[in-house]
């Protein structure tokens, strides 16, 4: 197993054997070649959700330490026996229902929503046998294996009725890194204008190519944040982040939004110093680069998220913004020490696995690292009452009807 600190005992990954998904590669040039430049939010978009080609479109699940990323569900069940603790709050706030969901989107194996089974089991919580999981993935395929994983662990009981799935929901939807893999356009300032950085193709290779921007909206975007990019500052508007929260927030019928990711609002995010040339990272291998149109179909695409824009979209769709907090500031009112302490005291648990659980607790509330992920809260139909566990430490800085934009 890879350590979660240290130097990595195994052999750098051969990244020229990773290559490129050439037939993805050759639809994507010949869409320039016949049609001109395209914005670097349609080339991000097939290089990471083509149905033939497509990273995220793979059958087997892209996080991992077998894989090229990892996500907090991954590196300790702890993430997830934490969760449990949200969910139990959620549960008895609303009522205790029956069903109560958990709809995550991203889910990837599955393997958050064990571990939050598995925390509810050896609590022996009602909530395990009220709550019902559904799982969802850009890749059908995905899915199947969910199923068959939660089968091996006799856990099929608590997956949702395929017959209810994508339907209204009474309980929590998730969202865990997964905003940041949304198509992104990429912008720069030069003097007073704003161009756009489209993708072109030279000698056969993807190139940046700066271009009238393909939509007002871009400039809109940074002018409704009060952003004034400097002369030469590049950065990424991701405008689909609109239509996704709308959407999944129609999902909700009562209950909680819950969204975590790397990100900032927006004046942080655009900082011109911090983030002169944006945010834009490829990852393959657990190796992380600068550029985009290497290993198209094979590598991740990510950026930080628009906390602002994030929560500007989810008001708009009809939403209240409950907190904005950290993911250290969510696992520690989480009760994560006390997690911790159970484990230690625990006679089964070996020397090995204890500290393996703290050097991964370490990582995920680091607050120069995964602990800085922002954890957004939203609610619908929420009832009254002080604030839930795990977002007592911050609450919204301002009324949710004066986050909305003024025009």
């Amino acid at each position: 197993m890879e350590p979660v600190f240290g130097v990595r005992r195994d052999p750098p990954p051969d990244l020229d054997a990773v290559g490129e998904d050439e037939a993805l590669v050759a639809r994507i040039r010949a869409e320039i070649e016949r049609d001109g430049p395209i914005p670097f939010a349609r080339f991000m978009d097939l290089a990471l959700y083509d149905p033939d080609g497509g990273y995220y479109r793979a059958t087997e699940a892209r996080p991992g330490r077998a894989g090229d990323f990892l996500t907090a569900p991954e590196i300790h069940p702890i993430f997830g026996w934490a969760l449990a603790g949200l969910l139990e709050d959620v549960w008895r706030r609303l009522g205790k229902p029956r069903p109560f969901v958990l709809r995550e989107h991203g889910a990837g194996t599955g393997v958050l929503a064990l571990a939050i089974l598995d925390r509810l089991e050896r609590t022996g919580s009602p909530l395990r046998d009220a709550l019902a999981y559904d799982p969802v993935e850009v890749e059908p395929g995905r899915l199947d294996a969910i199923a068959a994983t939660f089968a091996g662990r006799g856990a099929t009981d608590r997956l949702l009725d395929t017959d209810h799935r994508g339907g209204p929901v009474t309980g929590i939807v998730l969202a865990n890194e997964v905003l940041d893999a949304l198509p992104v356009h990429r912008v720069r300032r030069r003097g007073d204008r704003l161009v756009e950085i489209a993708v072109g193709v030279e000698d056969g290779a993807f190139v940046d190519l700066e271009v009238e921007p393909s939509t007002p909206a871009l400039a809109t975007r940074l002018a409704d944040e009060g952003i004034e990019l400097i002369d030469g500052q590049a950065a990424e508007i991701c405008l689909v982040a609109d239509r996704w929260v709308a959407e999944t927030a129609a999902g909700l019928e009562r209950g909680l939004l819950v969204l975590i990711d790397y990100g900032a609002p927006a004046a942080e995010l655009y900082d011109p110093v911090r983030r002169r040339e944006g945010t834009l990272m490829a990852y393959v291998r657990h190796r992380a680069s600068h550029d985009p149109y290497a290993h198209v179909g094979r590598q991740d695409l990510t950026v930080h998220v628009d906390v602002t824009a994030v929560e500007r979209a989810a008001v708009a769709a009809g939403l209240s913004h409950l907190a904005t907090t950290t993911q250290a500031e969510l696992l520690v009112g989480l009760g994560t020490e006390t997690l911790l302490r159970e484990v230690q005291e625990d006679p089964a648990t070996s020397l090995e696995a204890y500290l393996e659980l703290r050097s991964s607790l370490m990582r995920l509330l680091d607050p120069s690292a995964m602990g800085r992920f922002r954890v957004m809260a939203f609610g619908r139909d929420w009832p009254d009452g002080p604030p839930l566990d795990g977002f007592a430490f911050r609450a919204p800085r301002r009324p949710p009807a004066e986050r909305m934009p003024t025009d």
